[in-house]
């Protein structure tokens, strides 16, 4: 089969023959038919990523496809089966073998591009948001990176929930991107964040995926009583949090990393991913694709990542045009 392989750490992958990892008893072979790019791959190609494989290893958190062979302890899934899978890594490849507690049906409705793309996104903000923040009805919610894989869900997942939202983004496009989403409120990267959030009446609770000076503007436009989630840091600073600010305005920081969480809770995970593609099914949430490229064009998908060129998910396909 074909993979993107990273062999050294720094340096962009190439795709490679490598063999068809042998099925174990718990697990699933997949037909690769979509695999989502996160923030997270190029964090474990530069080898800082908190899971990152050992070397040599094929990135791709997160993929769909179709079942071509089951472990002998498996009853759950059958041949053809479509599923979506939070597989870690092995996800930028033609085929993939993953442990099947991994793995959630796709409803007949639902693409495997929509499935690929809802996992770790969604997934992340909605154990965020509901889960954690607790966010309640009428409250006033800023996202920042509002356009970016996991902030644009977080819009979308917070006007479920009933939540006023502002969403920050650069320039007018991704603004627009954001909106369209159910955005209540837009502030471009340019402008003053923590007036533009205090002239709306303070935050309530932060979901906040670019850190550093955004962060500390985001801290200090949040509402007394307010609740705090640093996503990620794509701005790439990790802020320092005042312990005393905290205090006195009786702040709550929440860390989360849903893949420490599905280890911690797996079964939450699987229901919440399963959930996730219910409502795929029914259209209450729809994910935003903004490029579909074939494998041989993962490099060029990454580039997209780091560039903040995407919105929503860029989605390689790794059926597609490779072997004819």
């Amino acid at each position: 089969m074909l993979s993107f392989r990273i062999v050294n750490h720094g340096q962009s992958g190439n795709l490679i023959e490598t063999p068809i990892p042998p099925l174990g008893p718990d697990q699933i072979a997949v037909e690769i038919h979509a695999c989502a790019l996160n923030f997270a791959d190029l964090l474990m190609i530069k080898g800082n990523y908190q899971d990152t494989p050992p070397l040599p290893f094929t990135p791709g958190l997160e993929c769909a496809g179709r079942v071509t062979a089951i472990g002998a302890q498996i009853s759950e899934f059958e041949i053809d089966d479509r599923v979506a899978v939070f597989s870690g890594q092995d996800g930028l490849a033609e085929m993939g073998v993953f442990d099947a507690s991994r793995a959630v049906h796709i409803p007949e409705n639902v693409s495997y591009d929509a499935a690929a793309a809802s996992l770790i996104a969604y997934g992340t903000s909605l154990l965020a948001l509901e889960h954690l923040a607790k966010v309640q009805p009428g409250e006033r919610l800023l996202v920042t990176g509002a356009a970016g894989g996991v902030g644009l869900t977080a819009v979308e997942i917070g006007k479920l929930l009933g939540a006023e939202v502002i969403a920050q983004a650069r320039g007018p496009k991704k603004l627009r991107v954001a909106q369209a989403a159910g955005a209540d409120h837009l502030i471009d990267a340019t402008e003053d964040l923590r007036q533009r959030v205090k002239d709306l009446g303070g935050a309530d609770v932060v979901y906040d995926a670019v850190g550093g000076d955004i962060w500390q503007a985001a801290f200090r436009a949040t509402n007394p009583g307010g609740r705090l989630l640093p996503i990620g840091f794509a701005g790439g600073e990790v802020p320092q949090i005042p312990a005393n600010h905290l205090l006195v305005k009786n702040l709550t920081v929440f860390g989360f990393y849903l893949g420490g969480l599905v280890k911690l809770r797996p079964e939450l995970g699987r229901q919440t991913f399963e959930r996730l593609m219910q409502w795929l099914a029914e259209g209450r949430i729809t994910p935003h694709i903004s490029h579909r490229l074939p494998l041989c064009e993962t490099a060029q998908g990454l580039e997209l990542i780091r560039s903040r060129a995407a919105t929503g998910k860029v989605i390689m396909q790794p059926q597609a045009g490779l072997r004819r």
